[in-house]
């Protein structure tokens, strides 16, 4: 971490404590999970743009751990350990550092430790009215720390699970199309394939061989990779396992029998994605796009509508959004309502404070059930520089 001065840490000090003190007020319990971690979550489940920067390490037992890349995992770790069962509301806040490599470590914006503070409602059945809950207290802290001049940019994942939902597609084509929403040019080109049918996969070389794949039965297709390898003298170099290789192979095989996903469907999925703008009137756009398809969306269009009416309750103006339908904030253990709070024209350095809804991560964890889940992180570093006009 870049060396701070002792003004800045007394700075860093106060503002953590005025934060603290708000999130406390409101009925957020202050806790302080542990720094270190186990990985696997890490490198299974927050997606590649944490993944591939956490300080990893082995201790003397062989088990693999990490310094926490963020907070949200740790705190839902510890409320496990108290709720086993998942049967219970709590809400906490905390305050500590995290630990992610940068690649401009030098840099004051991206430091490789670094400070964040935040709130996390867990248990609380009321979707919409928590992400309000959440949204409108981690706002009410950043400008009591004097933030002004910044940018909301929300997103709602439950809308695009909603529509992969409602066209008619094989279940494992929504299972891919799932965690490609935060690869963009992997989306459109398995779209895109999948549009194709069973033309789109001729050009890979294992399309010629699809035609004598069992794509239904992995254990022949294992015993044919074996022995093709076998006869081709091609050695199984890398992390990649026979049986790996014959699922992937039984995928593809499945895919080349299925009709293809129609033309309609694929451009309006890519309508979808395009949408932007001011929520009230995006949420009109996913509605006619619906329309255009036939599809029911009305479920998960009624849940946004009663979020943007929570955050009027809240006192939060609507107007002062941005929606963004591929906006997902590059962590893939979000499942609904996203959001990012950030200066103008600043980068990395500007993007402030971000969250949103996690509903299926628990379970990850080991809950029984799908336990709802939102919460909100602030960077103080980038705060405090924002406040003073540094960032």
């Amino acid at each position: 971490m870049v060396a701070e001065s002792a003004q800045q840490f007394e700075a860093l000090e106060a503002q953590a404590a005025a934060l603290m003190e708000n999130f406390g007020a409101a009925g957020y319990e202050r806790i302080a999970p542990a720094m270190i971690q186990p990985a696997d979550v890490y490198l299974d489940r927050v997606g590649e743009a944490i993944r591939g920067r956490t300080y990893l390490f082995s201790d003397l037992s062989g088990e693999e751990l990490c310094l926490r890349p963020d907070l949200t995992v740790p705190v839902c770790r510890l409320y496990l350990e108290r709720h086993p069962q998942g049967g219970h509301a709590a809400r906490y806040c905390y305050n500590g550092p995290a630990f992610r490599y940068q690649p401009n470590a030098t840099s004051g914006a991206e430091p490789r430790e670094f400070r964040q503070a935040g709130i996390e409602s867990i248990g609380e059945t009321n979707r919409e009215k928590a992400d309000a809950e959440v949204f409108a207290l981690a706002l009410e802290g950043l400008r009591e720390a004097g933030l002004e001049g910044f940018q909301i940019k929300i997103g709602d994942l439950g809308l695009f699970e909603a529509l992969i939902l409602a066209i008619d597609m094989p279940e494992r084509w929504r299972q891919r199309l799932w965690p490609n929403f935060w690869r963009p040019a992997a989306f459109h080109d398995l779209l895109y394939r999948l549009a194709a049918g069973k033309g789109g996969w001729i050009s890979e070389p294992a399309g010629v061989l699809l035609a004598e794949i069992d794509a239904d039965d992995v254990g022949s297709t294992e015993e044919w990779v074996e022995k093709y390898l076998e006869a081709q003298n091609i050695p199984l170099i890398g992390n990649r396992t026979c049986t790996e290789i014959a699922e992937r192979l039984v995928d593809r095989a499945a895919d080349a029998r299925e009709a293809p996903l129609g033309d309609l469907a694929v451009k309006l999925i890519e309508d979808y994605m395009r949408i932007s703008g001011p929520p009230e009137i995006a949420i009109g756009e996913v509605a006619s796009v619906a329309e255009q398809l036939g599809l029911d969306l009305s479920g998960a269009i009624e849940r946004f509508e009663n979020r943007l009416r929570e955050f009027s309750g809240q006192g939060v103006n609507v107007g002062d959004m941005e929606f963004g339908a591929v906006f997902g904030r590059n962590i893939e253990y979000y499942t609904g309502f996203v959001f990012q709070i950030e200066l103008p024209k600043a980068g990395k350095a500007g993007q402030v404070a971000g969250g949103g809804r996690y509903d299926g991560l628990l379970t990850e964890l080991g809950a029984p059930r799908r336990i709802p889940a939102v919460g909100c992180a602030i960077h103080t570093e980038r705060l405090l520089a924002a406040v003073n006009g540094a960032a």
